[in-house]
């Protein structure tokens, strides 16, 4: 059985209430501070190609990196913005959560028992 792996900001209360909901699940998992272990850009696209999103579906807006980037008047491809987000992780969108081949970006906390 694939382990669950948590990719949050521990200041983020939805990202506090998905880590909860899955100490109270009893499964095991794995919860790794994306700010504190970036993300490679290949585990970024692997996970999003695995929750079937693009990287406009996980994007920030209203993070003030977003308003500085001016970002809502450019047409960026998904592996641009995938640079971007790696460069300022608070662009994404959290939790990631992966179990083996399956990935969600899970918004609310809730639909995180999906996975599991």
């Amino acid at each position: 059985m694939a382990e669950v792996t948590i990719y949050q900001k521990p200041t983020c209360s939805t990202c506090r209430q998905a880590v909860q909901l899955l100490k109270e699940s009893g499964e095991p998992f794995v919860a790794i501070n994306y700010y504190e272990q970036p993300f490679t850009k290949a585990g970024l696209k692997a996970i999003l190609k695995k929750a079937k999103l693009s990287a406009k579906d996980v994007l920030r807006t209203k993070e003030d990196i977003y308003k500085e980037l001016g970002l809502a008047k450019k047409d960026l491809s998904d592996d641009e913005l995938v640079d971007l987000m790696i460069r300022y992780p608070d662009l994404i969108q959290r939790p990631l959560v992966v179990k083996g081949e399956k990935a969600m970006l899970a918004r609310p906390a809730e639909t995180v028992k999906s996975i599991l």
